[in-house]
């Protein structure tokens, strides 16, 4: 006769054997970003081009809620301004002294915490930041997803005094997050945070 104790010692045995598969091997989870610290709106810093392009950087824990992680595909930003709409979609990643053109990005259960910088294709070289209420939309693509997975958004607003300075090419505008005051808290600053001039016109002729 079966023990009534070792058979459900042995189903529940199964049943967690069954869980944690679930979990590490077929669960495929999905990719969350946590709150950026910083985010920059201006132009690139100044290299061999006459005029740099307009910018959008971040920085920011990129994490997956699976084990096994996921893999970003591509990432970019949009910007929206009254029916304007704007995307920043090259995409170029890490820390300064080694950023590269964001493509196939792994992200694990820990997590990737990088530079995020997001510039407008060249030819869109006519967008300037204006006075007003911007959306800012992070969005990433994930590998064997089919629809865009937004992973953040966000309501900053430039105002007209600030907006004139930014059509120099060394001025930027920053928001650092305020944790006492629950928001974004922006000023301005003449070095906006620069990918290598080398580096970004490879990234340039890639995109090209």
């Amino acid at each position: 006769m079966t023990d009534p104790v070792s058979l459900s010692l042995s189903a529940l045995a199964l049943a967690i054997s069954a869980v944690t598969a679930w979990l590490t091997l077929f669960r495929r989870g999905t990719v969350k970003m946590t709150q950026p610290t910083v985010i920059f709106f201006g132009p690139d810093a100044p290299g061999r081009r006459e005029t740099p392009l307009p910018k959008v950087y971040l920085r920011t824990l990129l994490f997956c809620t699976a084990k096994r992680g996921r893999i970003i595909e591509n990432m970019y930003v949009t910007l929206s301004r009254n029916e304007m709409r704007q995307n920043f979609n090259i995409w170029v990643h890490g820390e300064r002294d080694k950023l590269v053109r964001g493509s196939g990005l792994f992200v694990g259960e820990t997590g990737v915490s990088a530079n995020h910088h997001f510039l407008i294709p060249d030819d869109a070289n006519s967008f300037a930041f204006l006075p007003g209420t911007y959306r800012l939309e992070v969005f990433a693509h994930l590998l064997g997803d089919r629809n865009r997975k937004i992973l953040f958004t966000q309501q900053l607003e430039i105002p007209r005094e600030i907006a004139e300075q930014l059509n120099g090419t060394e001025t930027g505008l920053y928001f650092d997050w305020g944790p006492d005051a629950g928001r974004y808290l922006y000023h301005v600053d003449k070095r906006p945070p620069a990918l290598n001039p080398d580096e970004l016109i490879a990234i340039l002729k890639e995109s090209g």
